[in-house]
C-alpha cells in the first residue's frame, strides 16, 4: 500500500513539470537549438548522466510503501513500517546492523572490549562484527582476495549490463551510426558504463562488507549517505520552485515599471539582503520547531513531523534566496526595454504584460536557466550548513549535514572516526560538482554573449 508524504507528491509533480517543460521546449528550434549545443560538450553531458543517476536514487527513495515487517530476526511479532523502494533495494544495508563503530571493509570492531578466547581467559580484543566479513574463517588472510574476487565479478556484471545497453539501443533505426557520430551519445555511454561498474562492484560487495563502515550504534555508513541524496535534491529542487516566482515577477516588474513600483521591490530584496541569512533563517526555523512542537496532534507519524519540516525549510531558504536573481533580472530588464523591438511594441499600442511575456521574458530565461542551476548546488551545500548547527531538516532525516554534524564529535574522539565525514563529503561533492560542471554548459549555451 502507498504511503504519500507532501514532499513526494511534491517531487513527482516537478518531475512531471521538467518532462512538460523539455517536450515544449523540444517543439521550438528558440530553445531546441542552445539545449543542443549544451549537450555538445562532454563534460556537460557526463555530468547530466551523473546527475540522473542522483535523481533516480532519489525518486526511489521517494516512492513509500506500508508493509509489515518484523521486530527482530528471532521474533514473531510483526509492526506496520514505512519503508521505500530504495530502502527494499538496500535491505542488506538497511537491516544488517552492527553493535557500534566498524572501520570501512573491516570485520572487527573498530572498539575494543573484553571478551573471552577460546581458553576462557579474559583478552581485551575488537571483536568480529555480525555481519561484516562474517562468511570469512581467517579474515585477516582472506579479506584481500575475496574483496578482489568479488570485485573483479561486479566488473564483469556491469560490462555485461553495459552491453546488453548496447544490444537494446542498436534494434532502433540507424542507432549504431548516431552514436559512432554523437558527441552526446558516445560520452553519455562511456560515463555510464563506468557508473555501472561502480554500482555492480558495490552491490557484489555490499551484502558480505560495510564498504564505508558503520556508525555509533551500527548503521552502515553508505546506506545513511544514499539516504541523503533524496534530501539534497529536496533542498535544491524546491526551494528553487519557491524562489523563482518571486524573483522573476518582482524582477521584470522592478526594471519595466520603473517608478514607485521599482523603488518599492528595490526597497524589499535591499531590506532583506541586509539581513544576515543565517540568522533570518534561522529565526524563522525556530519559529516553525516552535509551531510545530505546540500541536503534535497536526502529525501523525515522526515521518510526517520530519517531511513537514523540510518542506518548511525548503519554503524558507526560497523566501529568503530570491533577492539575487530579482537584482540581476531588474537590471537585464532596464536595459532590454530600451531596445528598438520593445520601443516599437510600445509604440504600437501593444500591452504592457503582453510586452513582459513575450519580449522581456524569454529574453531574460537564459539568465534565468544559469541562475538555477548554479544555485541548486548552494543550496545542497547550504543544508548541510544548516545541520551542522542544528537548524537544518530533523535530527531523524538522513541528511549529509546531519552526518558531518554527528562526525564533528567522531572526529575528537581515540582512534579518530572518519569514514562518516568523507562519505558525506563524498556524495555532496559529486553532487555539487556535477551541478556545476553542467551549469557551466548550460551558461555556455543559453548565454547569447558566448561565442563559443
Amino acid at each position: 500500500m502507498l504511503a504519500l508524504l507532501w514532499s513526494d507528491i511534491l517531487i513527482f509533480l516537478l518531475i512531471g513539470g521538467l518532462v512538460l517543460s523539455a517536450y515544449f521546449a523540444s517543439k521550438q528550434e528558440q530553445t531546441r537549438r542552445p539545449w543542443r549545443k549544451a549537450f555538445q560538450s562532454r563534460v556537460g553531458t557526463a555530468s547530466f548522466v551523473v546527475l540522473l543517476v542522483f535523481l533516480l536514487v532519489g525518486l526511489l527513495d521517494s516512492i513509500h510503501i506500508k508493509q509489515s515487517e518484523s521486530l527482530s530476526p528471532s521474533s514473531e511479532e510483526h509492526t506496520e513500517v514505512v519503508l521505500s523502494v530504495l530502502d527494499i533495494f538496500l535491505t542488506p544495508l538497511r537491516t544488517q546492523i552492527e553493535k557500534t563503530y566498524s572501520a570501512p571493509f573491516s570485520s572487527f570492531a573498530y572498539a575494543k572490549e573484553i571478551s573471552l578466547d577460546g581458553t576462557g581467559v579474559s583478552v581485551w580484543t575488537a571483536p568480529r562484527l555480525s555481519y561484516g566479513g562474517a562468511h570469512l574463517e581467517h579474515p585477516q588472510e582472506e579479506i584481500f582476495g575475496d574483496v578482489l574476487q568479488r570485485s573483479l565479478l561486479g566488473l564483469l556484471k556491469g560490462i555485461a549490463a553495459w552491453c546488453v545497453l548496447l544490444l537494446v539501443l542498436a534494434k532502433g533505426p540507424n542507432v549504431v551510426a548516431f552514436i559512432n557520430r554523437s558527441v552526446f551519445r558516445k560520452t553519455a555511454l562511456y560515463t555510464l558504463l563506468g557508473l555501472l561498474l561502480i554500482i555492480f562492484v558495490t552491490a557484489e560487495l555490499v551484502g558480505f562488507y560495510h564498504i564505508l563502515g558503520t556508525d555509533k550504534v551500527g548503521e552502515d555508513v553508505l546506506y545513511q549517505a544514499l539516504k541523503s541524496v533524496r534530501t539534497g535534491l529536496i533542498i535544491g529542487s524546491l526551494t528553487t520552485l519557491v524562489m523563482l516566482p518571486i524573483a522573476i515577477t518582482l524582477g521584470l516588474l522592478a526594471g519595466f515599471f520603473r517608478g514607485w513600483v521599482d523603488d518599492a521591490i528595490q526597497y524589499i530584496y535591499t531590506t532583506l539582503s541586509s539581513i544576515p541569512s543565517v540568522l533570518l533563517i534561522a529565526a524563522a526555523i525556530l519559529m516553525a520547531q516552535v509551531y510545530m512542537a505546540n500541536n503534535p496532534e497536526l502529525f501523525s507519524s515522526v515521518a510526517q513531523r520530519a517531511d513537514m519540516r523540510l518542506l518548511l525549510l525548503c519554503v524558507i531558504l526560497g523566501l529568503t534566496s530570491w533577492t539575487g536573481l530579482c537584482r540581476l533580472l531588474r537590471a537585464e530588464t532596464l536595459k532590454i526595454r530600451e531596445m528598438d523591438y520593445v520601443q516599437a511594441a510600445q509604440a504600437l499600442g501593444v500591452r504592457k504584460l503582453t510586452i513582459l511575456k513575450r519580449h522581456i521574458l524569454p529574453n531574460v530565461m537564459h539568465l534565468v536557466m544559469i541562475t538555477v542551476v548554479l544555485d541548486f548546488s548552494g543550496l545542497v551545500l547550504a543544508e548541510a550548513v544548516l545541520s551542522y548547527i542544528n537548524i537544518g531538516v530533523d535530527p531523524s532525516t538522513y541528511s549529509w549535514g546531519n552526518m558531518i554534524n554527528s562526525a564533528r564529535l567522531e572526529m575528537a574522539r581515540e582512534p579518530i572516526v572518519w569514514w562518516s565525514l568523507a562519505a558525506s563529503f563524498i556524495f555532496m561533492f559529486g553532487l555539487v560538482l556535477a551541478a556545476n560542471l553542467f551549469a557551466d554548459a548550460v551558461r555556455d549555451a543559453f548565454d547569447p554573449r558566448s561565442k563559443h
